[in-house]
């Protein structure tokens, strides 16, 4: 895990990606998408540390469409961004996979509705 990345104000786990191993995050001014980013922009604009301060989660961003995103996203709002971190930290040191290999998918979306997510989440904290 890489806390410096930490988790995007979308609610992707930026510390936990592998996709691009020389990406630094959003967090660190480093996503060549972050003027067509929806949630960057928002939470810029509204000064927001991330979707889970916003009064208006989740909006019509097609991200959120993601059990795995949006369950992130209000697991952060009930118990904190760092309440996240650490249980992605604990889920790693168990084995479990935020990306299979060559996949945009892993472990955290094998869950099939957000309460198990958030359970399994808990269990991890």
């Amino acid at each position: 895990m890489d806390e410096q990345k930490g988790i995007a104000f979308c609610g992707l786990a930026c510390c936990l990606c592998q996709e691009n191993p020389s990406c630094k995050g959003c967090r660190q001014g480093d996503c060549t998408d972050a003027q067509a980013c929806k949630p960057y922009q928002c939470a810029q604009s509204e000064g927001y540390d991330g979707c889970w301060e916003c009064p208006q989660f989740p909006c019509d961003f097609s991200l959120f469409a993601s059990l795995r995103i949006r369950t992130f996203v209000s697991f952060s709002a009930q118990y904190g961004k760092d309440a996240l971190l650490e249980a992605l930290q604990r889920g790693e040191d168990k084995g479990l996979c935020y990306h299979y290999p060559g996949q945009l998918i892993g472990d955290y979306d094998t869950v099939q509705d957000e309460v198990s997510l958030i359970a399994l989440l808990d269990s991890l904290k």
